[in-house]
């Protein structure tokens, strides 16, 4: 059977073969008649049928296309040069009113309704016109095309949306990727790229080379018929400069969504690796990745000395409600100084350094740095032995610094060459350094942070501050640091309002203004801060392998009324004064720290008899709380009470011997340092040595029966520097410890060097003598002998280790010798010996001394059924052993 002809009828059959059959003219325009008759029917089906050999054409039209680009595809590299191959230009394509035709690809002919789809034939050209290629797999041999670099002719691309424009302008646009980059279009890819101040940008894809129409205000745009998205670079132009990078916006998010997940949650225990500068490789492209967590923000883009300090080009990506923001920029490394330029809820602008930033400018400059750390620790050994046992059941003796002034004007490297030895030499077992942190004004010592993740860069670089750690721990010394979650300052560069409303502090003004300093206090409710201060924690432990750390004013962060009068403060759900916020920080803070870092310690400054502060989280105490889960805790009450006592006038302390036994009350409530910090020697406090009344001689006396007293007083001990060798001023950070004490060529050398002598003792001993710390916590390591000698103005007790070992301190806080002073003691000793004696004529004393062994009465005294007498030098500390 003959088909049909599209515009013929079923009722004409004979007219349609016979007009078949005959070819003729006459036959011809008969059939046209009976066309037209049959077509004035059926115009619609008509119309349909042609429509369909339309798109059949254009789908062969394509194929042929198809078929011209496999004749220029990628090919081996099998030639040393790359030959040209002649190609037809393409057809400019017309503007269509209705529906617009497809993009041709190079070297195919434009294709109408009424034209049957020829074959596309290449014709050869005088100006050859590249092809594009396709990205070849990294695996396939590097990739000839056969084509001659040379411009490409751009095709119309979509218009930018006015809203767009306007908020990439403005930096208000919440997905700057949508817009820019390259995006896959019907029949190509439009390009659109934003740089303020170009001349020219051209899109660079292999040997495909386009440039890009100015479209103004910075705005760049194109079109190329390409069947995807290649991988390209940028040639921008600027006035005397050209350029050539990678497209940011080309890049998927360099954040992964279980980072984004664990942020929300405020769980991500590795913040430092999420947000941040990151340098890496993103897709095949070296650069650094910025991420910032500014919810309330309507914008953020990255501004830097890599882009002159104008972020117009870079803004940052909204990734979903996590409230971070994000953008990997190509090309930029370490070392670069960086903001973010942060657009505020009420339009207005703020350019903020990093909260996360692991590097700083020297202050007073405040721009953050991109860093990448190179640092290879050689502390092993240090690592696997600090956890063999717990703080509290080791010795601890600490040397509290301040490392600008301690030697001013060392770096980090050159107090690594110093502080090691005179540490070690002293026998300290540790440091603890006041702040590290970046923090703006010198005078606050460091406990106005401002850059909680990066050590201050007045001495060096973190890996300067890494290799001082390291040259500590390989000297066998553990490195506590000072950390301050409890407050941060308000300037307007940090973190004070950092998106424009209350985020990092309280958005109660009551709550976030802190009285007594003008700063600001953290929202420990907000699960997002929490994380932010939690991980920072376990940050300077990991990172910077610090042993310790010692969390300040924690008092001010437990109590809602702290410094507070009433109508200043508003109670908590209970009614109560506790900032139940701030307790489920420090506990989760120490639970992720003892877990995650086997061997440190957490330490408390807290001043209140706040229950459980050393207590575990998961056990819950008289109040109601579980512990905070500190590890030890600042005897802030046997500070007060003993410098109070010695301060006193000999003749008036007997009215004040209970300041000197109180603490012994209390002493295994927590588990307690001792400490002579640099609280106590500043602000018309004075000295240690300067604290003591009488002459020259009786200062230094009393402090150095004082220290003894302290060693051997239940607690781990820490003393502020320069009290090591009774300095006679106050610390102050300008000029640190006066070292000119120690010259020999000073007259009163000898003084000052005696009572540094003492402390070495003290130490030596203290390490060799388990009794003096390892039942800290215990009270069967303590026994009072001598407890109510008020009229003397003496104390006496022992102290145990595990075996029952004893050693016997015996104080002397008057004037005078008393001789053969009688002491009631344990039976089970035979004879005792001195181990210790502060008089002693090598620490600046009247060296009365108790030269023979001390055997036991059969005499009972104190309660005890034996006694001894011993000979009490005046303002002297005796320590005894068995011998």
């Amino acid at each position: 059977m003959t088909p049909h002809s599209p515009s013929s009828g079923s009722k004409h059959p004979k007219k349609k073969t016979s007009a078949k059959k005959d070819p003729g003219k006459k036959a011809a325009k008969k059939a046209a008649r009976e066309a037209a008759k049959e077509g004035a029917k059926k115009g619609t089906k008509g119309l349909e049928k042609k429509v369909e050999e339309t798109v059949e054409a254009k789908a062969k039209a394509a194929e042929a296309a198809e078929k011209v680009a496999e004749k220029v595809e990628i090919k081996p590299d099998t030639t040393p040069e790359p030959v040209p191959v002649p190609v037809t230009k393409p057809v400019p394509v017309p503007e269509q009113s209705t529906e617009p035709e497809p993009v041709p690809a190079p070297g195919q002919s434009t294709v109408t309704e009424s034209s049957p789809l020829p074959e596309p034939v290449p014709e050869p050209v005088t100006e050859p016109v590249p092809v594009p290629v396709p990205v070849a797999e990294k695996s396939a041999p590097r990739p000839v095309v056969e084509v001659a670099p040379q411009e490409t002719v751009l095709l119309p691309s979509p218009a930018l949306d006015a809203s767009d424009r306007g908020r990439l302008l403005a930096g208000t646009h919440h997905d700057p990727h949508s817009v820019l980059g390259a995006h896959a279009l019907p029949g190509g890819v439009a390009f659109r790229v934003l740089r303020p101040y170009a001349r020219s940008v051209t899109v660079v894809a292999g040997d495909l080379r386009a440039e890009l129409h100015d479209d103004g205000d910075g705005f760049f745009s194109g079109a190329l018929p390409l069947r995807g998205v290649p991988e390209y670079r940028l040639v921008i132009a600027y006035e005397g400069q050209v350029q050539e990078t990678e497209d940011a916006y080309r890049l998927l998010p360099a954040l992964g969504d279980l980072d984004l997940h664990l942020i929300g949650e405020g769980r991500h225990e590795e913040l430092w690796k999420a947000l941040g500068a990151e340098p890496m490789t993103h897709q095949g492209v070296t650069g650094t990745r910025f991420a910032v967590w500014a919810p309330n923000a309507r914008g953020v883009r990255v501004t830097g000395g890599f882009n002159f300090w104008d972020g117009t080009a870079y803004p940052m990506r909204s990734l979903g409600g996590t409230g971070v923001w994000e953008l990997f920029v190509p090309g930029v490394g370490e070392g670069e100084l960086y903001k973010y330029e942060i657009t505020r809820p009420d339009g207005s602008k703020t350019q903020r350094a990093d909260p996360m930033a692991r590097r700083t400018e020297i202050p007073p400059n405040t721009s953050s740095i991109v860093h990448s750390s190179h640092y290879e620790w050689e502390d092993a050994q240090w690592l696997a032995r600090r956890a063999e046992a717990p703080a509290h059941e080791a010795p601890m003796s600490i040397y509290e610094l301040h490392l600008a002034s301690w030697r001013p004007g060392l770096t980090y490297r050159q107090l690594a060459d110093q502080l090691p030895a005179y540490v070690r030499d002293l026998g300290f077992t540790h440091v603890e350094l006041m702040p590290v942190a970046e923090h703006p004004f010198g005078g606050s010592w460091g406990y106005q942070v401002t850059g909680f993740y990066a050590p201050t860069a007045r001495l060096g670089t973190p890996d300067d501050f890494k290799y001082l750690v390291d040259a500590l721990h390989r000297a066998g010394i553990g490195v506590l640091m000072d950390w301050v979650p409890a407050h941060f300052p308000r300037d307007e560069w940090a973190l004070a309002e950092f998106d424009g409303h209350p985020l990092y502090e309280h958005e109660d003004p009551l709550r976030a203004a802190h009285p007594d300093w003008g700063t600001l206090e953290f929202d420990y409710g907000r699960r997002e801060v929490r994380n932010f201060l939690v991980a920072n924690a376990v940050y300077w432990c990991e990172e910077f392998h610090i042993d310790g750390l010692r969390v300040d004013a924690v008092a001010s962060m437990l109590y809602l009324d702290y410094s507070r009068e009433p109508g200043q403060w508003t109670p908590n759900e209970h009614g109560g004064r506790e900032n139940l916020d701030a307790v489920v920080f420090l506990q989760e803070m120490n639970a992720t720290v003892y877990r995650r870092v086997p061997g440190v310690v957490t330490i408390a400054e807290e001043s209140t008899a706040w229950d459980g502060v050393t207590r575990a989280t998961h056990h819950t105490g008289p109040g109601g709380f579980g512990g905070l889960g500190f590890g030890l805790k600042w005897n802030m009450g046997w500070m007060h009470d003993s410098l109070g006592y010695v301060q006193h006038d000999p003749v008036h302390r007997k009215h004040h011997h209970h300041e000197m036994t109180f603490s012994m009350v209390y002493a295994y409530s927590e588990n307690y340092v001792l400490p002579i910090s640099h609280d106590e020697v500043v602000h018309g406090k004075g000295s240690l040595v300067s604290k003591m009344p009488g002459d020259w001689w009786q200062q230094r006396a009393t402090e150095r029966a004082y220290l003894a007293f302290m060693w051997s007083h239940p607690g781990k001990q820490l003393l502020f520097m320069g009290q090591e060798f009774a300095q006679g001023a106050e610390w102050s950070e300008v000029h640190g410890p006066d070292w000119w004490l120690l010259d020999p060529a000073y007259g009163a050398e000898a003084d000052h060097r005696g009572v540094r002598d003492l402390v070495r003792d003290l130490n030596t001993v203290y390490r060799d003598t388990p009794a003096l710390w390892q039942l800290d916590t215990n009270p069967s390591g303590f026994e009072w002998l001598v407890g109510d000698a008020a009229e003397d103005n003496v104390f006496a007790f022992v102290r145990y280790d595990a075996q029952g070992v004893p050693l016997l301190s015996i104080s002397n806080f008057s004037p005078v010798v008393r001789d053969d002073y009688r002491i009631g003691v344990p039976d089970t000793v035979p004879a005792w010996h001195e181990t210790l004696n502060t008089d002693a004529s090598r620490y600046g004393g009247a060296d009365i001394r108790n030269p023979d062994p001390l055997k036991p009465d059969p005499q009972p005294w104190h309660g005890r059924p034996a006694s001894i007498r011993v000979t009490l030098p005046p303002l002297a500390t005796v320590w005894l052993r068995p011998a």
